[in-house]
């Protein structure tokens, strides 16, 4: 099936915590998001359950008029049950070597399949709000992009069109 999805990171936050909001600045980019997808043929909006990745489409939402729906699948990558001073290093590593698990976490593998689960059920016109560390595992998946020198370019937020047409992946940046 032809489909256009749209990968977008979320809006600038207070936190990594789960419960993170939104800055002030992160409220307005998610105004931003409504303005950039108000002339778009969107009809589906799944989101992060992070509280961060909800408020940043929950205005484009409400102004086309549809539900956001949650799917842990677009959680952030959880890399380890605990804080790292060396997170950058690690996370590093379990780009090189996706089936490495860290304790606690989970890993690059399973991360980009659980992501990949929801970006093939997806149907034409949805967006999915998802993290950066997901949304460049995804598109280390689809489109090549090598690794953590490139999706540390992420920018808050961001949006990538995937248009799917016969198996074959066609992604470009259209934000910024």
């Amino acid at each position: 099936m032809d489909k256009t999805v749209y990968l977008v990171r979320h809006c600038k936050a207070a936190g990594q915590e789960l419960q993170a909001e939104l800055t002030e600045q992160g409220k307005e980019q998610a105004i931003e998001l409504r303005h950039f997808f108000k002339e778009r043929n969107i009809k589906q909006i799944i989101s992060s359950p992070f509280t961060r990745a909800i408020q940043s489409i929950q205005p484009t939402a409400d102004i086309l008029d549809l539900e956001v729906e949650i799917d842990r699948r677009l959680a952030e990558h959880k890399l380890i049950s605990k804080n790292l001073k060396d997170w950058l290093e690690r996370l590093e590593e379990s780009i090189r070597e996706k089936d490495l698990k860290m304790a606690g976490g989970e890993s690059s593998s399973e991360v980009a399949k659980r992501g990949m689960e929801v970006l093939e059920a997806a149907t034409d016109g949805t967006v999915l709000v998802t993290h950066r560390n997901t949304m460049g595992l995804l598109l280390m998946q689809i489109d090549g992009m090598k690794g953590l020198k490139e999706w540390t370019g992420l920018s808050h937020p961001d949006v990538y069109e995937v248009k799917v047409q016969k198996d074959t992946y066609f992604v470009r940046r259209i934000w910024g």
